[in-house]
């Protein structure tokens, strides 16, 4: 008889998940042993370890499309974390899934996003020649976090973190999911995110995109979501409809030429390259003004790996605030003149 909350959770999921879905009893388990909590699942800790991590909390100040935007109802890299893992978990529960998992990789798959979105992974990558922010999440939660202890997480929430983009697919179904709900997410608030910004007008979206997946967000993520829905489980396989991943590559387009590339969003984006490219100049040539903790990655990788570890996980007005204390004159006195 389970003893344990655990325990009576893990039996739980047995009765009530299919049969292909990963149940927390049969992890892979941790790069690290240690003993399992009493009230918690293995991926229910993973959750918790990943919400109450550093990395997590300055997700909130990272940017998802638009630098710096003026007003407070435009996504952020936090908020943008939050949609997928909801979109997550309502697929994993219709599908009889492990929502946990679902929701752990949900929650860790940005960690390693830079400061202003793609603009400066892209700085990053050309600086250093090669950066991916899902290696970089994966880096974090194995290396960076407590200190360079890592969050030691399950292998599925860690392969689902670091397949969520990319040319390999997650090996659960869980990872499946978000990686799919990542582009449902990005695709649907970063076009409500534009018409709010101006920089797309309603009429601008494709009519027949809007035939097959409605005019408004929340009717086009219950389309969208509920083609997954069905289509996965007709097939018992994570994917869209032919006729809805036609649309979804359309959509894609559609944004990547109507905003991801738009020069009034992204205007600001050329000065990303230069103070991303002057703090790492900076740090590399002047390591000692890492923090602390950052010498450890010194000695164990190099100075570039840790400069880069510290300008990827900083926030964007972090960013902002150490290119200002480098490189801008500080004026003093001025009172008395």
């Amino acid at each position: 008889m389970s003893n344990t909350l655990r325990e009576q959770r893990e039996t739980l999921e047995h009765i009530i998940l299919a049969p292909n879905a990963v149940f927390a009893d049969a992890s892979k388990g941790r790069e690290r042993d240690e003993p399992p909590c009493p009230v918690r699942t293995c991926f229910r800790r993973d959750i918790d370890r990943v919400v109450h991590s550093k990395s997590f909390r300055r997700l909130k100040h990272k940017t998802q499309v638009f630098l710096s935007p003026e007003g407070d109802h435009y996504r952020t890299r936090m908020t943008h974390t939050i949609e997928v893992t909801r979109i997550a978990r309502t697929v994993a529960a219709a599908l009889r899934l492990n929502e946990d998992l679902a929701e752990a990789i949900a929650w860790g798959h940005d960690l390693g996003h830079t400061p202003f979105g793609h603009a400066g992974e892209r700085a990053l990558r050309s600086i250093i020649g090669s950066f991916e922010h899902n290696e970089q999440s994966l880096r974090v939660v194995d290396k960076l976090e407590k200190n360079g202890q890592g969050l030691n997480l399950t292998f599925e929430v860690r392969d689902g973190i670091v397949n969520h983009t990319g040319a390999v697919i997650p090996v659960t179904m869980e990872g499946q999911i978000v990686r799919i709900a990542d582009r449902v997410a990005y695709i649907c608030h970063d076009t409500d995110d534009a018409i709010r910004a101006g920089v797309l007008g309603k009429t601008d979206i494709p009519p027949e995109i809007i035939a097959a997946v409605g005019e408004g967000y929340s009717e086009r993520i219950n389309t969208i979501t509920l083609d997954l829905i069905n289509h996965s489980a007709e097939t018992g396989e994570i994917g869209f409809s032919p006729d809805m991943y036609f649309v979804m590559e359309g959509f894609r387009d559609f944004m990547f030429d109507a905003v991801y590339t738009n020069p009034t969003a992204k205007g600001e984006e050329s000065k990303i390259q230069g103070i991303l490219t002057q703090l790492f100049d900076y740090y590399l040539k002047s390591p000692h003004e890492l923090p602390e903790d950052y010498s450890r990655i010194i000695e164990l990788d190099g100075a570039e790996r840790a400069v880069t570890d510290y300008i990827s996980g900083m926030s964007d007005r972090y960013a902002v605030a150490a290119y200002e204390r480098i490189y801008i004159p500080r004026f003093w006195g001025l009172s008395r003149i």
